[in-house]
């Protein structure tokens, strides 16, 4: 992948997990495809349907799709560039924030990874680049609410409740990811 142009998460692109065989991803394809080409005028949006030809030519072809998953593996382990700290630590309006995003952050996970559906706390802070303190508290809050719930290992899950709630109040179009976090730190 060029370093100047801007990676794509092709995976959250399609929701499918970076372990996707080859069928998964035609079909999965096929059926975006419907959905996003801009002659359907309900649903169409011709910037989403280009990323999704490229994202399709690159996760089909094994050296392409190689490539990628090496450029993936260090974007993904990488802390997310939307999240500031300055921003995210503190008052009322980053604990907004903190929420919708620790809710993206697990949504993702449970989508993506059935095998580890969730998430530990030290992943959780090591991801939002905050302090456990708030991390700790956001938490407590979303499983006051039934949002998150913590797993047999002590991971933190997303709950029905909480898929309800991340999907029913985020901006329409979108999706549960990890580059809503930036979203969520504008609407906060």
């Amino acid at each position: 992948m060029p370093a100047q142009s801007k990676f794509i998460d092709y995976y959250d692109l399609m929701q499918i997990s970076p372990k996707a065989e080859l069928e998964t991803i035609k079909r999965v394809y096929k059926m975006l495809v419907a959905r996003l080409h801009p002659d359907n005028a309900e649903t169409g949006d011709a910037e989403a349907f280009i990323a999704l030809r490229r994202g399709f030519e690159v996760l089909s072809d094994p050296q392409s799709r190689a490539a990628y998953d090496a450029e993936y593996d260090v974007r993904v382990k990488q802390p997310l560039p939307t999240v500031e700290p300055a921003e995210i630590a503190t008052g009322v309006d980053a604990e907004l924030s903190r929420r919708v995003g620790i809710l993206c952050l697990l949504y993702k996970q449970r989508q993506t990874n059935p095998a580890r559906s969730g998430l530990s706390l030290l992943d959780l802070e090591q991801t939002t680049r905050c302090p456990q303190e708030f991390v700790s508290f956001t938490l407590w809050y979303l499983q006051s609410k039934n949002y998150v719930t913590s797993a047999d290992n002590s991971d933190f899950v997303i709950t029905p409740a909480g898929i309800d709630y991340l999907e029913a109040n985020l901006p329409e179009g979108k999706t549960p990811s990890a580059d809503l976090l930036g979203v969520a730190n504008k609407r906060a």
